[in-house]
């Protein structure tokens, strides 16, 4: 699986922090013990799903955090393990391999954060015929849907959003991945599993105060850029347009996101 350093994951929480559909939570949330809840979470990074839920959840909740990237187990581990006061368990895992060998029968719900638009059709469908077989509820959140616009705009930013979609759908360690079908995908699996859906958008709201996330966002773009075949020159004029934008105060970037739970019908 395609990794994320610690330092793009610290940039991105409080815009996905912002960002979440708190109606989606809060109905996952109806379907938790309310005491003593055990959740796995899916290539939990450096454990955003836990910053953004641990305030809503009881104090006892018990965490599986699982992840390819030992060096991320490791900050979660720093990150939550004294934080926590109910259990917390880090497992390091090749999730594209290995992913039936997850307790999923063993706890109450399944999360995952900023990940299904990384995987392919197949790896998809193997993980939700995880959840469904166990009966469990599912939280995905911060599901890239492929929209993206700037205010003010510039004039290559249509063909840069139409490049960055198309990287989406290259391999990420799973197989071709889903990028921004991924969540109508996975809505439609657990629908066509006997699975009630509530989603909602949860999209990033990027504005000047941004502005370290904002740069490293479009200097890993503008390489997206390249790799397509567009000039480094009008990459760099795209680029600097909207750092000037961001310096005078003058931008806001929408990002689109789908947050989605997923529930057997049975226990709705």
């Amino acid at each position: 699986m395609s990794g994320f350093s610690s330092k793009w994951l610290a940039l991105r929480e409080p815009l996905d922090l912002a960002a979440r559909n708190r109606e989606v939570e809060t109905a996952f949330q109806r379907h938790l013990p309310s005491s003593s809840p055990r959740l796995l979470d899916l290539a939990s990074g450096a454990g955003s799903t836990v910053a953004a839920l641990k305030g809503r959840l009881p104090a006892d909740t018990m965490w599986t955090l699982t992840d390819h990237d030992p060096a991320l187990i490791a900050v979660a581990r720093d990150r939550w393990q004294r934080q926590l006061q109910g259990a917390l368990s880090l497992r390091q895992i090749d999730l594209a391999a290995n992913v039936e060998d997850l307790p999923f029968a063993e706890v109450d719900a399944v999360t995952t954060s900023a990940f299904l638009d990384l995987v392919s059709e197949a790896f998809l469908e193997r993980l939700v015929g995880c959840v469904i077989r166990a009966q469990k509820p599912f939280l995905a959140s911060l599901t890239y849907d492929g929209r993206i616009t700037f205010a003010p705009q510039a004039s290559l930013d249509n063909t840069m959003r139409d490049v960055l979609n198309s990287d989406q759908r290259l391999d990420k360690g799973f197989g071709p991945a889903l990028g921004p079908f991924a969540a109508e995908r996975a809505i439609a699996l657990f629908k066509a599993g006997g699975y009630e859906v509530v989603n909602g958008t949860s999209d990033w709201n990027v504005g000047p105060s941004d502005e370290g996330f904002l740069e490293e966002f479009l200097s890993g773009w503008s390489g997206v850029g390249l790799k397509n075949g567009i000039s480094q020159d009008d990459l760099d004029g795209w680029r600097l347009q909207h750092l000037t934008q961001m310096r005078s105060g003058d931008i806001r970037v929408t990002i689109g996101h789908i947050d989605f739970a997923a529930f057997p019908k049975s226990k709705v």
